[in-house]
């Protein structure tokens, strides 16, 4: 890896999500991206179509150095308002982008083929279609491999990114995959982290908080995390206990960590490697 990964967020714009009409699939699948490439998810965030928070959400974004993914809200439909939120959080005008204008005229004049219609560019219609390339002034367009209307990318003053998608997985999923291999391909690692764990039966977290600190404090780099669960199918109430960073690092910390374990009297599960 040439230099520090950055840190990678998500948004996800919509009031289907908000009230439960739609699941949102685009976590998952994020995360299932990243994670084939060595790359963490590190934080998510809903919004419904709020424009005041939209803005304030990206606003956040645009500040901060992270790379950031946003899911929905950029056609021209009432409800939508990512477009328009992206360039009032930039503070510029929004401009229609000259390439996704002609992304978009030969995927009206494609439909029109396939419909057996003639293109009619100045056709109400056909017109409004063209505000889907309406862009914050400066904005870099993704293109859309399922039907052509593209997405865009800006840059924040705060050294980031965001990405913007369409809420449609179809569309939205291979867009983000395309943005991931072309531009942040250096820092793709394939074995950039390990989950050493172990399952401890009947535990209290807070007896083993001490001994975590202690390990996190004693090995910079790697994470220490304890998953409670108290009604499991197998192993009824449990800890998962365990640490996460860099091979090597992370060998050294659960080593450690086992070692720590030694001075209680604990009842183990299966020790588990991801």
């Amino acid at each position: 890896m040439t230099s520090t990964s950055p840190v990678f967020g998500l948004i996800i714009i919509g009031d289907e999500i908000m009230s439960g009409k739609r699941q949102d699939k685009h976590m998952p699948k994020v995360i299932e991206l990243m994670s084939a490439r060595g790359l963490n998810l590190s934080w998510s965030e809903y919004v419904g179509d709020s424009p005041e928070r939209i803005t304030a959400t990206l606003q956040r974004a645009f500040a901060s150095s992270d790379v950031v993914f946003s899911c929905g809200g950029i056609g021209a439909t009432p409800d939508d308002h990512t477009r328009q939120c992206a360039a009032q959080a930039l503070s510029v005008p929004l401009a229609l982008h000259p390439q996704a204008k002609l992304l978009i005229q030969e995927r009206m004049q494609d439909t029109a083929k396939e419909q057996g219609m003639v293109y009619d560019p100045d056709r109400p219609d056909n017109v409004h279609r063209l505000n889907m390339g309406v862009f914050p002034q400066g904005a870099a367009i993704i293109r859309n491999p399922y039907n052509k209307i593209p997405g865009f990318s800006c840059l924040g003053a705060g050294g980031g990114a965001v990405h913007f998608v369409p809420g449609f997985p179809v569309m939205a999923w291979p867009m983000i995959e395309s943005v991931l291999d072309s531009q942040y391909s250096a820092f793709f690692r394939h074995d950039a982290y390990v989950e050493k764990s172990v399952i401890i039966l009947g535990a209290m977290e807070a007896t083993l908080t001490p001994l975590m600190e202690s390990i996190e404090a004693a090995h910079p780099g790697v994470k220490v995390f304890s998953l409670p669960s108290v009604d499991h199918p197998q192993w009824g109430r449990h800890i998962e206990l365990g640490v996460k960073g860099e091979p090597d690092l992370a060998d050294a910390a659960y080593r450690a960590l086992r070692e720590g374990l030694s001075s209680f009297s604990l009842t183990y599960g299966p020790e588990l490697v991801r």
